[in-house]
């Protein structure tokens, strides 16, 4: 816990959906969030660094919510030179993906596809941490196919000074689907010999509970898709207040903020559309009869007819006669 006894809670990095945009309007309408891994960056070739490539993390983006870039590499040289241009933004920490669960990145060796490599890794963090002037934390699960891949990785992770290490109790090869293993965590937990951030299947408060009650030692909680899910989850985990406006109410403000914001970045209508469908997978849980919107959002032809449905589904939602959002 922190000074207010409070957990730490940070925003997880989900690609395409947790980027700058939506870190600054989610902290204008919601509390919670102590900080955010931002969504990863990968490595390119060569030594010169884009502007464009480190838009989504200039300082001006990203005054809300303190932030730690996230980076997907498994060449250290690579890696070395965008933490160094990361380093020169502000940024004193940056964190290592060595959890992306999808097959396209596992594949070649990146994120989870490093794990059953205990050589590689420890070749990496030699050559990285020599380097780099930033601090390094690292996000992971406790394997690419088996789960007792993560203890073979311990004592290397112990041989660094790594700044936190944030573990998802899943494989890779499970993505987001079974049971997380509980079990295995506590043995990562008893192991490290650095501070351990818990990320995973935190969608509601008594989810947290139970986990906080099993896990007291951890002080640092990493949250995702259950702030999509329910956006005032963080608040309600702290015991904050929520404000004044109806629940569906301050939804809604949210999304049609977002909504706008996106409508000045996104390339075209198509794209813009695109984007709130994919919130909407995770935005639709927030509601009981949630699929039914989901459904339509995903038909939706349009911008025009994207915000018909949308908005009348939270006219009915807000209303408690006819709502069914129970809010």
């Amino acid at each position: 816990m922190n000074e207010n006894n409070f957990p730490h809670i940070y925003l997880a990095p989900l690609r395409g959906l947790t980027g700058a945009v939506f870190r600054a309007t989610y902290a204008e309408f919601f509390q919670g969030i102590d900080g955010a891994v931002a969504p990863f960056l990968t490595t390119i070739e060569g030594t010169r660094i884009k502007p464009g490539q480190l838009k989504e993390l200039l300082p001006e983006n990203n005054r809300e919510i303190p932030v730690v870039p996230q980076i997907l590499s498994k060449t250290a040289e690579k890696f070395i030179v965008l933490a160094k241009a990361l380093f020169d933004l502000g940024y004193e920490t940056v964190n290592w993906n060595l959890g992306c669960p999808f097959a396209r990145v596992a594949q070649k060796k990146r994120g989870s596809g490093l794990l059953p490599h205990p050589d590689l890794i420890q070749a990496f963090l030699d050559k990285t941490l020599a380097a780099i002037p930033n601090r390094l934390s690292i996000k992971t699960r406790l394997g690419r196919r088996h789960v007792d891949e993560i203890l073979a990785l311990m004592p290397v992770f112990n041989a660094y000074p790594i700044q936190e290490l944030i573990i998802h109790p899943r494989t890779g090869e499970q993505m987001y689907t079974g049971t997380p293993d509980l079990a295995r965590f506590a043995q990562c937990l008893d192991q490290s010999q650095c501070p351990v951030v818990y990320n995973g299947d935190i969608n509601t408060r008594e989810d947290f509970e139970r986990l906080r009650q099993r896990f007291p030692a951890v002080s640092a909680w990493m949250i995702g898709r259950g702030v999509l899910g329910d956006p005032f989850l963080p608040a309600a985990i702290k015991g904050l207040p929520t404000g004044d406006l109806n629940r569906v109410r301050q939804f809604r403000l949210f999304h049609d903020t977002l909504f706008e914001r996106y409508a000045q970045v996104r390339h075209g209508p198509a794209h813009l559309v695109d984007s709130m469908k994919g919130y909407w997978a995770y935005f639709a849980t927030f509601f009981p009869d949630g699929q039914r919107i989901l459904k339509q959002v995903r038909k939706a032809q349009g911008i025009d007819h994207y915000r018909q449905l949308v908005n009348s589904f939270l006219d009915r939602a807000s209303n408690p006669t006819t709502g069914s959002a129970g809010y």
